[in-house]
């Protein structure tokens, strides 16, 4: 093979890599001398396809004018850091604002559409050129759509994932009842991802707290399959490592049965029927004593 073949040149005697370079010098020359034409056609056609309707026109064509020229940037220099960056933070931005994936793909490749119809405009007298500038843009822009799209989906994840995360630790708080006795209230199902959240939440109060009993009650869990069942076994262990004393209440039958089906060793668990019972014994163990009032003594 000679050094010809292996290097192939473009019209001029450019190989084809020192070619697409200067095409691609050539087309972010084009897109700044018409920054302000292009944006606005831009911006309007986004408003025509009635996309990132969450936001105001004012909003739009700002940022517009900021992923246009984020998008230049990365065609002229051929990194996506910066590009990517942006991404995240006009994420974080607009997410909570109630857009959609589907918006600012369609967005970003409306931006590609304008701008490929503006070099259609400025070439088509020379098709040659044309063809070969377009096959310079086409996959910095597939990369660059990509880039948008991925950054934007990845922080959407993000924000879901920190979302579920408040709401289960609303769903579950930690109550401290009394001095060194806690209570945790569990309601609704409890899958793996969540019986992990569970533990590592007592735990954290138990050694904030100083806790020396935590009842746990479970009157409002329907069912609990053998993972879950065997998890909670393993808080009782934990927090029993930690120093304090679990009490299990509002075992159903259905669950009852399951942990003996499991074969777990109930010696291990202190189990009382009903909440209150076991705030009762929790009370015991912590050496109060309920004494009833004489008739006509304050409170």
């Amino acid at each position: 093979m000679t050094a010809k073949e292996a290097n192939p040149s473009q019209p001029g005697g450019k190989s084809r890599t020192e070619d697409t370079a200067a095409l691609l010098r050539e087309l972010v020359a084009h897109l700044r001398q018409n920054r302000t034409q292009l944006r606005e056609e831009w911006a309007r056609r986004i408003t025509q396809a009635k996309l990132l309707t969450a936001m105001t026109e004012e909003e739009v064509f700002a940022e517009a004018t900021s992923v246009y020229d984020n998008y230049v940037e990365a065609l002229e220099t051929g990194t996506f850091e910066a590009l990517q960056a942006y991404s995240r933070n006009l994420s974080e931005r607009i997410i909570p604002r109630g857009v959609e994936t589907h918006e600012v793909v369609g967005i970003v490749l409306l931006l590609r559409d304008t701008m490929a119809r503006s070099l259609f405009g400025k070439y088509h007298e020379d098709f040659e050129k044309l063809n070969r500038i377009l096959d310079a843009y086409e996959p910095a822009a597939n990369r660059i759509a990509n880039t948008v799209a991925v950054g934007f989906v990845q922080e959407r994840e993000r924000i879901i994932r920190q979302q579920q995360e408040a709401i289960r630790e609303l769903s579950t708080p930690v109550l401290q009842v009394r001095e060194r006795l806690l209570i945790l209230p569990i309601i609704g199902v409890i899958d793996p991802q969540r019986a992990r959240q569970l533990t590592e939440q007592l735990l954290r109060a138990i050694r904030a707290n100083r806790a020396k009993v935590v009842v746990i009650d479970i009157t409002g869990v329907a069912a609990m399959d053998s993972n879950v069942a065997n998890h909670l076994v393993q808080t009782v262990e934990a927090a029993r490592l930690l120093g304090a004393t679990v009490i299990v209440t509002g075992l159903s039958p259905e669950i009852a049965q399951t942990l003996v089906t499991i074969g777990v060793d109930l010696s291990e668990m202190a189990t009382v029927g009903d909440l209150q019972g076991g705030i009762e014994e929790a009370e015991r163990l912590l050496g109060y004593k309920v004494v009833p009032l004489a008739e006509g003594q304050p409170a």
